[in-house]
């Protein structure tokens, strides 16, 4: 499951600290690649990522630590970050 971290109790076991990143969409069904023009860049550079897929569009979550080398790594990769989420609120 995923959540707000500020939602759970401190005595969950969870796995915390993840921002997300909205993928700009809708994308058509037909759409390739997507995922991989996000994940393949950040693979390189060894940051582990958490998608998730919805009906118009894809979210790409990291931890909070990688999320400078996120930001460059995408953006050398020709993607433009508009806005950071946080799974915190």
């Amino acid at each position: 499951m995923v959540t707000a971290e500020a939602s759970l109790p401190p005595e969950v076991e969870a796995s915390r600290g993840w921002r997300m990143f909205k993928v700009h969409g809708p994308f058509a069904f037909d759409e390739i690649g997507v995922v991989a023009a996000l994940a393949n860049p950040l693979a390189r550079v060894g940051v582990g990522i958490f998608v998730i897929s919805t009906f118009d569009t894809d979210y790409l979550l990291v931890q909070q630590d990688d999320i400078p080398v996120v930001v460059e790594t995408l953006e050398h990769a020709g993607h433009r970050i508009l806005q950071l989420e946080s799974l915190n609120s």
